[in-house]
């Protein structure tokens, strides 16, 4: 039997996972997680064999950083994205966080079933196609902004000041203006206009 805890921020999205899982005789659904920092607290309660994780997760720990704090973990269940977003970056973002695999939510039901199946062993699950896009992806490299530097960038990209960042992360000014720094670094920027463009350009900021 294949433990799963299930991650996404959409209450809906995670009934109708768990009600296809449902009917599996070799899956069983042991939680459902609404955002990142909850997961981890399961995934330490619950010891799943396979986390299936939405990319995107609104505020706080996003899909790859779940990915991340999860296989820094002793004896960490293997993670499987399943998201909406096909954008390459984000792909090898996950992947190169320790992801076991990528899968779109408009895959047949049997793909996400057996792409658990090969999570769990250890396979590396992506089609084909996502496979060849992964790999020159990779390739031609992609920056490895934290999840918090990029929560920073995004109301940068919104307008905000330093000052109204700190508020809405609850963090200090000093803080955020780290995070900028360590971006700028990362996407090889000199402003805050060029660490947005460079993370748009990346796919890292829709």
């Amino acid at each position: 039997m294949i433990r799963v805890l299930l991650v996404d921020d959409h209450p809906v999205v995670r009934s109708g996972v768990a009600a296809l899982l449902g009917g599996e005789s070799s899956i069983e659904v042991v939680g459902a997680a609404a955002t990142g920092e909850e997961a981890l607290l399961m995934v330490a309660d619950l010891a799943p064999d396979v986390v299936l994780c939405d990319l995107r997760l609104g505020e706080g720990l996003d899909g790859v950083g779940v990915t991340e704090a999860v296989r820094r973990l002793p004896d960490p269940p293997s993670v499987l994205i399943l998201t909406t977003y096909d954008n390459d970056s984000d792909i090898a973002r996950a992947v190169l966080a320790g992801a076991a695999g990528y899968l779109l939510k408009d895959a047949q039901p049997e793909d996400i079933v057996q792409g658990i199946a090969d999570a769990a062993t250890g396979k590396l699950v992506l089609s084909s196609d996502l496979e060849g896009r992964v790999v020159e992806r990779m390739s031609k490299g992609v920056p490895t902004v934290s999840a918090r530097e990029l929560d920073v960038l995004r109301l940068v990209a919104e307008g905000l000041a330093n000052r109204e960042i700190s508020r809405q992360l609850f963090i200090s000014e000093g803080t955020v203006k780290t995070h900028l720094v360590h971006a700028f670094a990362k996407l090889d920027a000199d402003s805050r206009t060029a660490a947005v463009a460079a993370a748009r350009r990346h796919g890292l900021l829709s």
